[in-house]
């Protein structure tokens, strides 16, 4: 889960950039002389010559540029840099120069003082309803819930009763088909029927958090990530669900992202259309209090690639294709046939739709999504369903404590419990990595790489079943972060050439499309959040091909690196980072942002940790850590079969009370199963921190310290997104060690280091958001803290690196990265990737405007590209 961070140099200048060379007879102008003295101030030296490169000759790095930065950036009589400035003019009369020709116009200037055409000023927004309604909102949500877990528990008890009323295997198959059967469409339908009651037709507005309009838009959102539909995305019934919510859509739509749009009547995909998994397009967005709800209208035949988002009012003419890990801000219109890239997206040539079409028509997509549904019903329900009947009828610890007469003493159910949770638990692992290192390869001699084969046919059906399986998050959590990831990733089928082993050759989230068509060169280095994308798709047909990654490579956190991606040996791929497809490939060089640029590769490494990294130093360190992450990994499985064993032995205690108590037990069982889930994981975060707050550090991965942060970031955490949208997910940070204000609203944000990061009041978190305190330098590891003030907002898949502050009404637009060491001043707006300010100011809370202009993200993103 570490990241190398783009503190990187090379030996030599910066081939790309052209810089001037000082001589005898050149001057200095004023604008460079105060940029030096801001510089040396910074680095801690008497002066900086004007031509020396920042990071060859005076040996600074990004973190120190990113303060030089903030510190210009608080000058009045100086313009503002960015990290991308600095990147492309790395001197100081390079940089002088290039900000002089981007300089604002003066403040008294004519051109300042007329509006320009089309621009709308947006009205203000108002803050978040009071601490009553925050209150009231939070508890109708847990009375929701306990309503909701009330009836499936009366529901599933009664069910369980008349299937075990059958008689002989025939008459149970029959019973379990139709429980489970109806069940499931229950399930289906409710959301759709709570949908059309308690919002009507979506349409575009704002409203504040914890009120009533609030408390109608959780219930739905809630009910629809708790979808089982959801299982079926990839298939043609997917699409027809979301028409059945609502949504506007064609023939022939493909959608393979597991996020759910909420609001579906203001979602129009025309004919052909694909979009690819991990997008985000949910038809609204949380901003400075208010929940606003906008269209998102894709015409015919578009495509929407990996790890993309597409913001309210957006919009993408026919045959108009997005590529990935890029995002559409508000206001922005893709024209007819055009192709975009980046975020937010910049004009671009390449063609991201490189498979050919193949013969798929209504009648194959309506035979497939029939199948699936025949297949599901006939099969896997009945099977869950018997199943279930059959443990409990069949295990004597449970059936015989179903019985009203049945005597419960504590020896017997805690050796009960402590079988039956041994043999599920450790039967899943065995079993689980038995069944995937054979069956990926297996299946996988039906689906031949480098060829085309139609949608919704069993090639589709087996690939969907490969990828499915083969991106368990269990095994990776398991083995991640240790030499013995290598092992499980080749056992799935990955080709990792001669690995040189570093203790950390890859994070705990590893995804793919087919595991048997990727390769990773040697000394490569992987953190979290890879996906490899070795899977190409259009509207009727898909193909599976090798991708490969170079030799000596390190990717940061949250890359998509697609097929044909033109990077090759020796590359830095920072955080967030879009993998070119065009161009030549690139070797010996860094790349940041999106659309990406060059940085150096390699900084002068730390000497202080240059005795640990070779020869028998090496090999005595990484064998200590290799122990160390074996202790790691029985102590985590531990945990999670110690968890396993509480939930067992709670079950069995409700199963002795079933035959006296009735319903009532199955029904509380499900609330009281969420709450002991809770507050075991954040008592277990604690001790692995020996209830202690963590403090920024400065060591290399081989030092114990670093082994014990590294351990927090297997504690599981999955019970998080239930709280998501609630007053309980900030209650539930506060337990974790997070310092966060009050009436916080967290959509489904993500934090690694609880205790070194800091929240203020009524700030707005947006789903898919993360704040990353920690990164690595090669061998070195470092974390900071991170301090948002109050009233900020994070947007949709936004990334914060470590040591960053953002002042008091603060944004950070969707999909931005906010660099390691930013400062970003109070009510300012940065966003792009990497995020810059932009020349729009953040609407500062006030008023009771109802709608927000989106000239005012057209504007950012005019602004940022």
């Amino acid at each position: 889960m570490v990241e190398q961070s783009s503190e990187v140099h090379i030996g030599g200048p910066d081939e790309s950039t052209v810089m001037e060379r000082s001589n005898p007879g050149s001057t200095t102008t004023e604008a460079e002389r105060r940029l030096a003295d801001a510089l040396a101030d910074v680095v801690g030296v008497e002066s900086v010559p004007v031509d020396v490169h920042f990071f060859d000759g005076l040996g600074a790095n990004s973190l120190v540029m990113a303060q030089f930065c903030a510190r210009v950036r608080k000058r009045e009589d100086l313009p503002s840099p960015s990290m991308k400035d600095i990147y492309r003019y790395p001197t100081i009369r390079s940089l002088a120069a290039a900000l002089a020709e981007s300089a604002p116009v003066p403040a008294d200037s004519p051109a300042a003082l007329s509006p320009s055409a089309g621009a709308m000023s947006p009205d203000p927004v108002t803050r978040t309803n009071g601490k009553l309604s925050h209150t009231l909102c939070g508890t109708f949500q847990l009375l929701f819930f306990l309503g909701y877990t009330a009836v499936a528990g009366f529901v599933t008890a009664g069910g369980y009763e008349w299937v075990a009323a059958g008689s002989g295997p025939l008459d149970i198959y029959v019973r379990s088909l139709l429980f489970g059967g109806l069940g499931f469409v229950t399930l289906c339908a409710f959301p759709v029927v709570a949908k059309w009651v308690l919002i009507g037709r979506w349409k575009p507005r704002e409203f504040p958090y914890w009120g009533g309009t609030y408390l109608r838009f959780w219930i739905v959102k809630a009910l629809l990530h708790a979808n089982p539909m959801i299982l079926f995305v990839g298939n043609p019934l997917y699409v027809l669900y979301l028409r059945a919510l609502g949504a506007r859509i064609g023939r022939g739509v493909t959608i393979l992202s597991r996020s759910v749009p909420v609001c579906t009547d203001l979602l129009t995909i025309g004919s052909g259309t694909v979009v690819r998994k991990d997008s985000f397009f949910l038809g609204y967005r949380a901003h400075a209090g208010r929940i606003q709800t906008g269209r998102i209208t894709l015409g015919r035949d578009v495509y929407i690639g990996e790890k993309t988002v597409l913001d309210i009012d957006t919009s993408m003419g026919d045959g108009a294709q997005l590529g990935h890990s890029s995002s559409l801000y508000r206001g922005q219109a893709v024209p007819d046939g055009e192709h975009r890239h980046g975020s937010p997206a910049q004009p671009t040539e390449v063609d991201y739709v490189r498979v050919a079409p193949a013969s798929c028509g209504t009648v194959r997509r309506a035979w497939f999504g029939l199948a699936s549904l025949l297949q599901l019903i006939l099969l896997y329900i009945p099977l869950s369903v018997g199943g279930l009947y059959a443990l409990f009828n069949e295990v004597p610890a449970i059936r015989d404590r179903l019985e009203p007469t049945a005597a419960l003493t504590l020896p017997e159910l805690v050796y009960d419990a402590l079988v039956l949770s041994l043999t599920l638990f450790l039967g899943f692992v065995v079993l689980g990595v038995a069944a995937l290192f054979t069956l990926p390869r297996l299946l996988g001699l039906a689906v031949r790489p480098d060829r085309v084969y139609p949608l919704y046919g069993f090639r589709y059906a087996v690939h969907r079943a490969t990828a499915r399986m083969t991106n368990i998050r269990f095994f990776t959590w398991l083995f991640g972060d240790s030499s013995y990831i290598v092992h499980y990733l080749r056992g799935i089928g990955y080709d990792l050439s001669h690995v040189e082993q570093t203790g950390s050759n890859f994070g705990t989230e590893v995804q793919h499309e087919s595991p048997l068509l990727v390769t990773v060169g040697s000394g490569t280095m992987v953190a979290d959040g890879l996906s490899v994308i070795n899977a190409d798709y259009s509207a009727t047909s898909f193909r599976l091909s090798r991708t490969s990654i170079g030799p000596r490579n390190f990717l940061g956190n949250n890359i998509a690196y697609p097929i044909g991606g033109r990077t090759g040996d020796n590359c830095l791929l920072a955080t967030k980072v879009m993998v070119p497809l065009d161009g030549e490939v690139r070797e010996g060089v860094g790349l940041l942002g999106s659309p990406c640029f060059e940085i150096p590769r390699s900084v002068e490494r730390d000497s202080r940790f240059d005795d640990l990294r070779t020869g028998e130093a090496l090999r005595r360190c990484l064998a200590a850590k290799n122990r160390h992450n074996l202790r790691t990994m029985a102590l985590m499985l531990f945990v999670r079969w110690l968890h396993t064993l509480v939930l067992t032995l709670l079950a069995l205690a409700f199963v002795n009370l079933y035959g006296v108590l009735g319903h009532i037990v199955i029904a509380s069982y499900m609330a009281l199963t969420l709450a002991l889930s809770t507050a075991y994981y954040i008592l277990v975060e604690h001790c692995m921190r020996s209830f202690r707050r963590l403090r920024p550090m400065l060591c290399s991965i081989y030092d114990p310290a670093f082994w014990s942060h590294e351990r927090l970031w297997k504690v599981p955490d999955h019970y998080l997104n239930i709280f998501n949208g609630t007053p309980y997910k900030p209650l539930v940070w506060r337990l974790l060690g997070v310092r966060i204000g009050s009436r916080v609203f967290d959509d489904g944000c993500y934090i690694t280091e609880r205790t070194l990061t800091a929240i203020g009041d009524e700030s707005t978190l947006n789903a898919g958001s993360k704040i990353q305190c920690h990164s690595q330098e090669d061998g070195t590891f470092k974390s900071d803290v991170t301090t948002l003030g109050a009233r900020c907002t994070l947007g949709v898949a936004a990334h914060v690196h470590y040591g960053v502050t953002i002042g008091d009404g603060a944004e950070l637009a969707p999909d931005s990265f906010l660099m390691k060491g930013e400062e970003v001043p109070p009510h300012s707006r940065w966003g792009g990737n990497p995020a810059v300010e932009t020349q729009e100011a953040a609407v500062q809370p006030a008023g009771t405007g109802r709608r927000t202009s989106p000239s005012v993200d057209g504007a950012a993103a005019a602004a940022v590209n």
